[in-house]
């Protein structure tokens, strides 16, 4: 079978359970939302509510009355949902023979190492650019079930966007960790371990503008929910400086996979 439709009907299970999750997620976040637009009390909870711990909650300056805000309070957790969902694919998808003891299947491949990678990367790729599109059209319905204000359909595609960004960063990420280390069962923990650490240092610079130079190390913090929530685009810098890593990573997954030695 071929390489590329292999590792797609391997993943099919897991990213329909995935799917569903990002469904579930913005269904169960928006059918929140109605609590919170109500205004009146709310708003005083809201107003008393230390700055800290509103950064933590991923509330911070947003008025979550409104639907643009609340989306962006609630797009903080399906990136992450969706971040998570990329690291483990990357890690999971490079070292699977390895881990699973089925070595034996790409050896007798009359194919190179680059097809090898190429093929499980274009379909990790797929995976990730099928979930983005499910979490999409989720949140432009729900959104458009609960919104009684302003249409934020064009916020939404550009918060989704950025999110698609920093799924290719982690998925990146993740299959050049698995290709570098030697052990297949430790690249899943250590990138799931990196992408927690970006998560933390993207709530302290949150809390602190102090610690602000901390934020070129969290691809959390490249693009401005403000500025997605406002319709103010993508910042063009941090595009770049995104898919520099993601190049990064992906030449790296290349080289170190050649050089591996596959266990069998």
């Amino acid at each position: 079978m071929n390489i590329f439709l292999r590792e797609l009907k391997a993943n099919k299970k897991a990213l329909i359970i995935w799917c569903v999750c990002m469904f579930l997620g913005v269904l169960s976040g928006m059918g929140k939302y109605t609590a919170y637009s109500a205004g009146g009390q709310y708003n005083k909870i809201f107003d008393n509510i230390p700055y800290s711990i509103k950064a933590l909650l991923g509330m911070g300056s947003f008025d979550v009355t409104t639907m643009s805000g609340y989306f962006a309070m609630l797009f903080l957790y399906i990136e992450i949902a969706a971040a998570i969902h990329a690291v483990l694919l990357g890690a999971g998808i490079v070292a699977k023979e390895e881990r699973d003891k089925t070595t034996e299947f790409l050896m007798i491949k009359p194919v190179s190492r680059d097809t090898i990678i190429t093929s499980k990367l274009l379909a990790a790729f797929v995976n990730v650019v099928i979930l983005n599109i499910v979490t999409l059209v989720s949140s432009l319905v729900m959104v458009a079930a609960y919104n009684k204000g302003n249409d934020i359909s064009s916020e939404i595609v550009m918060f989704m966007l950025s999110m698609f960004i920093v799924q290719l960063i982690f998925l990146s990420l993740g299959t050049a960790l698995s290709a570098f280390l030697k052990n297949p069962k430790t690249s899943g923990s250590l990138a799931a371990g990196i992408l927690f650490a970006a998560f933390v240092i993207s709530k302290i610079t949150d809390i602190t503008d102090k610690l602000n130079a901390l934020n070129l190390l969290s691809p959390f913090k490249y693009f401005s929910y403000v500025d997605l929530a406002e319709g103010n685009g993508l910042n063009l810098t941090a595009v770049i400086l995104s898919l520099g890593l993601v190049s990064i990573f992906c030449i790296s997954t290349y080289i170190f996979y050649r050089k591996r030695d596959l266990h069998v």
